[in-house]
């Protein structure tokens, strides 16, 4: 099976406590990172936890964005996931780290859909499947 689209798997760290903390400005950052990916935003949602942290998602014609904060720690994760050939994923990232203004980030892509080096059999579910998965990339 060829890709059937991508997902980025973003990573923050160092960000302002502040900006992390702030409802409104998470879900502007959400809604302008799915411009700066070219992608068709159907829907937003957010929740302000307490006592502190913020988690904003945008629903996509191609897929999602989400943002989940750590205030505390200065960290955010981000999930971009869109199909499609016009959407671009790591653009959306990287406007991400400017916005939440990180000193410190990590971003992998992966390919779903395509014929991954770890595909099994569904019969192996429940024997430790995440376990296998992290040796196989160790």
């Amino acid at each position: 099976m060829a890709s059937i689209g991508s997902h980025c798997i973003l990573e923050m760290y160092d960000c302002p406590e502040g900006l992390l903390n702030d409802p409104v400005f998470i879900s502007q950052a959400v809604r302008e990172a799915s411009v700066e990916a070219k992608s068709t935003l159907l829907e937003e949602v957010r929740h302000a936890f307490e006592p502190q942290g913020v988690t904003a998602l945008a629903l996509l014609a191609e897929s999602h964005i989400s943002v989940h904060t750590w205030p505390e720690s200065g960290y955010a994760a981000a999930d971009v996931f869109t199909c499609g050939e016009h959407a671009l994923p790591e653009k959306a990232c990287e406007f991400l780290v400017r916005k939440l203004q990180a000193r410190h980030f990590s971003l992998r892509r992966i390919e779903r859909g395509a014929n991954a080096p770890d595909i099994r059999p569904a019969t192996e579910i429940g024997g430790g499947c995440c376990r296998a998965a992290e040796e196989l990339s160790a």
